[in-house]
């Protein structure tokens, strides 16, 4: 199977396997990939969903340009040709990142909320040098990530960046040893996943869709999930005069 959808514990790890293409993507994997999304939404269970690459070497290296016609119709899809990347998750998601992240594999690593990547991964739009567009979201979500300056700079140069570099860019959560991009990634998805759901998604909910909004309707905009959110507030507010999370305990990853 090219595309395998697995719990660990309140997460869903979705692998692309192509290792023989660098886990590039062809119309068959992207349905496949599809399919595995709308099971993971559909699971109220499956918190959190990790995006990842097999055997290491790459994350998703793109398109299969050798393959390109198997795409068809799904070019214009509302969903997107990469399987869900026109979509907007109502759950968190995190890239697990190794070695290669290019072209429409950078776009759907830029479609998750958080990226974890090896030191050694290389990131980037190649398919300038080719002439293929972005139409996996690179063009709006980077600027949204890194600021226009810098992401003009991938998308128009098709320049291939470090992951030093992607740190440094902001476009990178987080660099870790070769080998331990999932580990950390799912460390990362069981944090957020413990967390009270209700409020977070809320907030998550919020920056998404704030951003880019005049100040004031974002501001207004957040003050509406308030009385949506009131009675987990309260539940919350209550456990922390009870001494729980004192002193910072349970925060963060």
């Amino acid at each position: 199977m090219s595309v395998t959808l697995e719990r660990v514990g309140a997460t869903a790890v979705l692998t692309i396997d192509r290792q023989e293409r660098r886990n590039a993507v062809d119309g068959a994997t992207a349905a496949a990939l599809l399919d595995a999304y709308r099971t993971w939404e559909d699971d109220d269970d499956a918190r959190v969903l990790v995006v990842t690459g097999a055997g290491g070497v790459a994350f998703c290296a793109g398109a299969d340009l050798k393959a390109i016609e198997s795409f068809g119709p799904r070019l214009m899809a509302p969903e997107g040709p990469f399987g869900f990347t026109r979509l907007t998750p109502a759950k968190p998601t995190i890239a697990a990142i190794s070695g290669w992240c290019l072209a429409g594999g950078l776009e759907l690593a830029l479609w998750c909320d958080l990226r974890i990547a090896t030191r050694g991964s290389t990131l980037g739009f190649p398919e300038r040098r080719w002439g293929v567009p972005l139409i996996d979201g690179g063009t709006q979500r980077l600027p949204r990530i890194v600021g226009m300056g810098r992401a003009l700079d991938l998308i128009l140069t098709g320049r291939m960046i470090e992951a030093e570099e992607a740190l440094a860019f902001g476009m990178v959560t987080e660099l870790v040893d070769e080998g331990a991009h999932l580990e950390r990634a799912l460390e990362y998805a069981e944090a957020l996943a413990s967390f009270p759901q209700e409020t977070m998604l809320a907030d998550r909910r919020a920056a998404l869709e704030g951003f880019g909004l005049p100040l004031d309707e974002a501001i207004a905009m957040e003050a509406q999930a308030g009385p949506e959110v009131f009675a987990a507030a309260v539940r919350g507010a209550g456990r922390f005069a009870g001494g729980e999370g004192r002193g910072g305990a349970g925060a963060g990853v």
